[in-house]
């Protein structure tokens, strides 16, 4: 047991600034990479590439960070309905971002997928693989964030183990 090892994921600069009030400059994020690296946290999410332009300088200024224990992640989502992920426009930001590590989230809940994203279970499930493997096929160490997975197996267990399993196994992919 005691070699387990935990491994820190922050989400401040993304999640943790979409509260009212709570504006980053670019220096600001690059001040609190800093920090959070001094504290020793695995990973920092430093936002979503594309998302704006102060984002995207967030990304390019990194890359000159000298950081002794942090990865830097970006976040966003899965490609789009019948998009193929290399025609994406959204896993082609977080490719440019050029960090090791990306963070994609994905439907889990079959209620999302039908009303939100008004598609079909099953492309959706191929929206999930399809994008991990391509990011991954680019060398990337892919995280897949479950969104909404505990309303989505309270609803459809089947469903949101599969949108889990998709990211996992992607054997059918490329």
């Amino acid at each position: 047991m005691a070699d387990r090892k935990l491994e820190i994921y922050d989400t401040t600069l993304r999640d943790g600034s979409q509260a009212e009030g709570i504006t980053f400059s670019v220096n600001d994020k690059l001040k609190i990479i800093n920090l959070l690296d001094e504290l020793g946290v695995d990973y920092i999410e430093a936002g979503w590439p594309g998302a704006n332009p102060k984002d995207i300088e967030v990304f390019k200024e990194a890359r000159n960070l000298k950081l002794n224990k942090s990865v830097i992640a970006a976040f966003g989502c899965t490609r789009k309905a019948n998009t193929p992920p290399e025609q994406d426009a959204i896993l082609e930001q977080l490719l440019n971002a050029e960090t090791s590590v990306i963070t994609i989230f994905g439907k889990t809940w079959d209620f999302h997928v039908e009303h939100a994203l008004r598609t079909t279970l099953e492309e959706n499930l191929k929206m999930i693989s399809e994008s991990v493997a391509y990011l991954k096929s680019k060398g990337r160490r892919v995280f897949f964030d479950a969104e909404h997975f505990y309303d989505g197996f309270k609803n459809n267990s089947s469903y949101s183990l599969e949108a889990i399993k998709a990211a996992y196994d992607m054997k059918s992919c490329f």
